[in-house]
Parts: C-alpha cells; sequence; structure tokens
C-alpha cells in the first residue's frame, strides 16, 4: 500500500484532487484494485492517507531541523548562530513557499472531512508537544524567556510559517529579505535578557 500512497503523494504534490483515479494509481503501481479499497475504504480514504503522510512527512523534516539544533549546541551563542538560519528556512524560499501551500491545502481539506482532521490532528498535536520540549530545554538553559509558556511559544514558531502562507498569496507579499530580517528580530525578543 505504501505504494499506492506515494503514487497518490505525488500527484496530489502537483495537482488537484479531483484529478486522482484509483484506476490509474493502481494501473501505475500494479496493486489490485479490490486490495486498494480494501485496505482504505473509499477514494477518499486513499487520499486522506496519503495528505497524512504529506503532513506527517512535513512536520518530521521541520522538527529534525530544529533538534539539529539542540544536539549540536552547548552555549547561547551557538544556540543563536544555529537557530537563526532554521527560523529562516522555515519560513522563506520556493520550496517552503510549495510546502507551506500544501499544508494549508490538507488543512483545509480537513475542515470537512473529520476522518482526515483526526488524523493530522495527531500529527499536528505532536508536533506542538515535540516543539515545545525543545523549547524547554532552551528555557532550561536560560537562553530562551521563561515568561510566555512554551506551548505559547511553539504554536507562535508556527503562526509564523502559517502566517507566511498568507502573504503567500497576497498581490504584494513581504520581500523575502525584508521577512528574514523580522523573523530574526522576532526571535532575539524571544531570547532571554
Amino acid at each position: 500500500m505504501q505504494a499506492v500512497l506515494d503514487a497518490v503523494a505525488e500527484r496530489l504534490m502537483t495537482g488537484d484532487e479531483l484529478l486522482i483515479r484509483i484506476p490509474e494509481i493502481c494501473e501505475a503501481t500494479g496493486v489490485n484494485y479490490g486490495s486498494v479499497y480494501h485496505h482504505f475504504g473509499s477514494r477518499e480514504g486513499v487520499i486522506d492517507a496519503a495528505y497524512d503522510m504529506i503532513f506527517s512527512r512535513f512536520v518530521e523534516e521541520d522538527l529534525a531541523l530544529f533538534k539539529g539544533v539542540i544536539d549540536q549546541v552547548d552555549t547561547l551563542d551557538e544556540y543563536i548562530t544555529a537557530m537563526q538560519p532554521v527560523v529562516t528556512t522555515l519560513s522563506s524560499g520556493d520550496e517552503r513557499r510549495q510546502r507551506r501551500a500544501m499544508r494549508i491545502r490538507i488543512v483545509a481539506a480537513a475542515s470537512t472531512r473529520p476522518r482526515l482532521k483526526e488524523m493530522i490532528g495527531l500529527t499536528q498535536a505532536r508536533l506542538t508537544a515535540d516543539l515545545r520540549a525543545l523549547i524547554e530545554f532552551a528555557q532550561r538553559r536560560e537562553w530562551l524567556r521563561d515568561d510566555i509558556a512554551a506551548d505559547a511559544l511553539a504554536v507562535l514558531l508556527q503562526i509564523l510559517v502559517f502566517g507566511r502562507s498568507l502573504d503567500d498569496i497576497s498581490a504584494e507579499p513581504v520581500d523575502e529579505k525584508v521577512w528574514e530580517s523580522a523573523t530574526g528580530v522576532l526571535f532575539v525578543e524571544l531570547l532571554r535578557d
């Protein structure tokens, strides 16, 4: 079934879900049509599972960036030096723009599909919990402000990413360099005095 999910995910990344035809997916992957429906229940079930896989993959990749920082730093200066490019990476560039658009698309689809909402909701909760743990690590070392709850900071970081998604569709989006500068300033404001 992984081949089916990969094929559907590839098509979702490059096109509209309305264009996905399960018989074409079966032909491309060599997976039996009946097996797909037995495993996923419906066409929407296959698409929801592929959306969840994409959403989870993006979350894991973003978390790896943050965890990579924690694994390589021992001092506040090292933390600042390592975190600033991570914050910039998460919200700048064309590849990130496409990822943000896909995450928004998945969240929008989940608003009318209870099963998908449940699936990505678990992944989203894990993302926030993992970010909270990384923030608590930095707060214990007195690198980040502790007058703001770690949960709130975890959500604030995600707001930066999703807020940038709204700007992506603007007729006059904020310039990349201006955005990078602004996120750098915000990050510095979260540092402990």
